[in-house]
This record gives structure tokens, C-alpha cells and sequence, in this order.
């Protein structure tokens, strides 16, 4: 009877955790859990299964929820700088060609040259950034 609640009361905590999402309540759930599988299969009493609970509960706070933690809490990086100018429109200032070439990207100047340097980009013409080459940026007319 004492696994069945401690069955109730892991799916109850791991089903909280989503309502939390600090992966405090899922890994006290699956200590829980881990309690009424010992306490199922050892028919033990209700000090075991609390010792049981506490060490499952320490190791899993403190071992393996700062691993999870430091893997899935951080936000993915957002790029920015020159990070953040592939894919961006470009206005061709001056003719884009294989050695030459200006552009404007978002209020700023930068030299450009062609992704296929066979082609050439006059005046006034809108090209996507493919890739920053140093201090050049890198175009194409299809994004």
C-alpha cells in the first residue's frame, strides 16, 4: 500500500514540475518514484522508505539537477554584432563586382564583394548578406 502512494505522489510532483520548470518538483518525483519501486519489490517499512526517499532525493538535487540545469537552462545564445548580418538585405551603394563593391546594411557602409564572383551588382540593387569575410560582406541577389 505505502508504494502506491509513493507512486501517486512521484507522478504528482514530476506532473507539478511543469507548472514550475526549475526541476525541483521532477526530481523529488522520480526520488519518489524510486521509493515506491524499492519499497514494491523489498516490502519495506515506512523509515526505509523515508531514508530511501531522502538519499534519492539529496542525490538527484545535488547531482544531477545542476547538470541538467547548467544543459537545458541557458537560452540559446542570440547572435549579434557582425554575428547577426547573414541574411540581412543589403542596398548596393557603389557597383558590387569580384574586387570592388559597397553596400549598406542597416545605416552602416561595409565593402562587398559577390558570392559568385562571376556576377556583378550595380547601383541600387537589393542583395541578401551571406557571410561577413572579415571586414567584407559577402552578397547574393536570392537569399
Amino acid at each position: 500500500m505505502a508504494a502506491i502512494v509513493w507512486l501517486v505522489a512521484g507522478l504528482l510532483l514530476a506532473a507539478a514540475e511543469m507548472l514550475t520548470g526549475d526541476l525541483t518538483l521532477l526530481m523529488l518525483g522520480v526520488a519518489a518514484l524510486g521509493t515506491a519501486g524499492v519499497g514494491a519489490v523489498a516490502d519495506t517499512g515506512l523509515v526505509a522508505d523515508a531514508v530511501v526517499f531522502a538519499v534519492l532525493a539529496l542525490v538527484l538535487l545535488l547531482g544531477v539537477r545542476p547538470v541538467l540545469r547548467r544543459r537545458f537552462g541557458t537560452p540559446p545564445p542570440i547572435p549579434t554584432n557582425v554575428d547577426a548580418l547573414p541574411g540581412k538585405q543589403a542596398l548596393v551603394l557603389e557597383s558590387v563586382a569580384a574586387h570592388s563593391g559597397l553596400v549598406k546594411i542597416g545605416g552602416e557602409e561595409w565593402t562587398a564583394r559577390p558570392f559568385d564572383s562571376t556576377v556583378e551588382y550595380p547601383k541600387g540593387t537589393t542583395v541578401y548578406v551571406m557571410k561577413i569575410d572579415g571586414a567584407t560582406a559577402v552578397v547574393w541577389k536570392e537569399p
